[in-house]
């Protein structure tokens, strides 16, 4: 297979992954590149249910009228940040 990049764009941002990398080609980082994506395909196919009842659990919340106000949210927020994990 041979791939032309006709956007200067892209072949820009290539050639930097190249450089960032110190990969030897462009084979080279679009395969990395997509063995990135596969994993995060893999993490999001595994954790979707996860993530899907986290949604679900917040719905609820908010049809009960647990939310946190817009005003109070970037506070609400902050405070979340601060706090160890």
């Amino acid at each position: 297979m041979n791939i032309q990049v006709r956007d200067r764009d892209v072949q820009a941002r290539l050639e930097k992954q190249i450089a960032a990398t110190g990969s030897q080609s462009i084979e080279d980082v679009l395969l990395h590149l997509l063995e990135t994506q596969e994993e995060q395909d893999r993490w999001l196919l595994e954790n979707r249910k996860l993530h899907q009842a986290k949604i679900q659990r917040g719905l609820q919340q908010l049809e009960r009228g647990e939310g946190i106000p817009e005003d109070q949210l970037d506070a609400y927020l902050a405070k979340l940040k601060a706090q160890p994990e």
